[in-house]
């Protein structure tokens, strides 16, 4: 997934969530993502846009526990298009 086209409407309402400030990440490499504090039905498209690097953690915020998720300029993008 690299284009605005490829986006799904579940992928962009996950990434209005984000941006929005309503999502985080917990665990490691393949983490999961919350939406408003319970876990997202559909990790499949979460992954994709994690994958995508349009989507990704606050590192500076402490690593125990879910970190807030947001969006990358190319995830900004994405949304803007939209």
């Amino acid at each position: 997934m690299n284009t605005t086209t490829e986006l799904t409407a579940r992928h962009r309402a996950l990434l209005r969530a984000v941006a929005a400030g309503r999502c985080e990440l917990n665990g490691g490499r393949d983490p999961d993502l919350l939406v408003d504090g319970l876990c997202c039905c559909d990790q499949f498209s979460a992954r994709q846009l994690l994958r995508a690097q349009l989507v990704t953690a606050r590192i500076d915020d402490a690593a125990d526990g879910p970190v807030p998720a947001t969006l990358t300029a190319a995830g900004q993008s994405a949304i803007e298009a939209a």
